[in-house]
């Protein structure tokens, strides 16, 4: 069993497409019985996946800042909601609590997160797992770009390889699993 910390969109306006996505990766994480860990919001993806795990018997970690509590948002049906001063604070219990790191389609947040935490663990920094879901090629532009930032020596071999791109959610899962 491992905490997972699923980073993903929280837009409201998302084709259902996403919102299924997000409550696939849920179910299936409660279904092998990992913890999913989130930012705590109950909107968009990041509320789906977290009502999916809980429908499958999972347990849910959220963790929001209080600006976004004050905004309505927070996910209430949480099994643990962990409330911070902000979003800074945010990633950082958010990193502390998770075994492994999962990348779902996202907006600047979901980015922001992928690269916090794949610059910690190219420094060292930690040594968990990071696994980008690339469904129907959402991410394909960035790994384009990526490997062209690789060629050009900004970014090492080593630094690509602690990446895991998947497609599919059960290879996600497959990918924690053989790393937990």
């Amino acid at each position: 069993m491992a905490a997972v910390c699923v980073f993903c969109g929280s837009s409201t306006v998302l084709e259902p497409r996403w919102l299924r996505l997000a409550a696939d990766v849920g179910a299936a994480l409660a279904a092998r019985k990992h913890v999913l860990v989130s930012g705590g919001g109950r909107v968009g993806m990041m509320g789906a996946v977290a009502t999916a795990a809980r429908a499958g018997g999972g347990h849910t970690v959220g963790i929001i800042p209080q600006s976004l509590v004050d905004l309505e948002v927070a996910d209430t049906e949480a099994d643990d909601l962990v409330v911070t001063e902000g979003m800074a604070a945010r990633k950082t219990v958010m990193i502390d609590r998770a075994d492994v790191f999962l990348v779902l389609p996202g907006g600047l947040g979901t980015l922001d997160e992928l690269f916090e935490v794949w610059t910690l663990g190219t420094l060292g920094l930690h040594d968990k797992p990071i696994i980008l879901l690339d469904v129907d090629g959402f991410y394909a532009g960035l790994m384009a770009w990526l490997s062209e930032v690789a060629r050009q020596r900004f970014v090492g071999v080593s630094a690509m390889s602690l990446l895991h791109v998947v497609s599919t959610v059960d290879s996600a899962l497959d990918v924690i699993e053989r790393v937990d």
